[in-house]
């Protein structure tokens, strides 16, 4: 059973969801769906008590998504979003059917994944060279006390490899 809302932004798309959601918990089932995400990104605010069924819905999936992200609220305001009205009035018939806009779940877009690449790229470009240097450590210990600890010196530095780089002996 497909259902469709239009205009959740207005009183009239407000009370279509109010009659629709008489007697239910839900939009889809009993229990929180995906229909009921895509309907509550939808809706702007809690409506309050003019709209007791989608008062009560909203405050119901506020309170799972609250659980399922934790911390608390500071607010946050998106600036430059152009008024509900004024964007209904700008869309297409076209863009009516077409609820790909809305992404809840953080799925990448084509244009999302190249510009993580060019920002990948620009940091490894950015990046200083590794040297490809190590450091070695060796603790020689004598035999016994009489070894005589310069010339054991000696047998240790006389391994030369190419890179190799004896330091000083402490």
């Amino acid at each position: 059973m497909a259902v469709a809302f239009s205009d959740l932004h207005t009183e009239s798309g407000l009370k279509s969801l109010n009659d629709f959601l008489t007697g239910k918990s839900y939009i889809s089932g009993d229990k929180l769906t995906k229909d009921d995400i895509k309907v509550y990104a939808a809706v702007l605010k809690n409506p309050g008590d003019s709209f007791p069924n989608v008062s009560q819905w909203y405050n119901c999936v506020s309170s799972h998504l609250a659980a399922s992200f934790p911390g608390k609220a500071v607010g946050v305001s998106l600036a430059g979003k152009a008024d509900p009205a004024q964007s209904a009035e700008a869309k297409s018939p076209a863009a009516d059917d077409d609820d790909d806009d809305l992404d809840l779940f953080g799925d990448e877009t084509e244009e999302d994944k190249k510009a993580a690449e060019e920002r990948e790229a620009a940091k490894k470009s950015a990046k200083k060279k590794e040297s490809g240097k190590s450091s070695v450590l060796m603790d020689v210990k004598p035999w016994d006390d009489e070894t005589d600890m310069k010339q054991l010196e000696e047998a240790v530095r006389s391994v030369e490899m190419p890179g190799l780089l004896w330091g000083a002996c402490t």
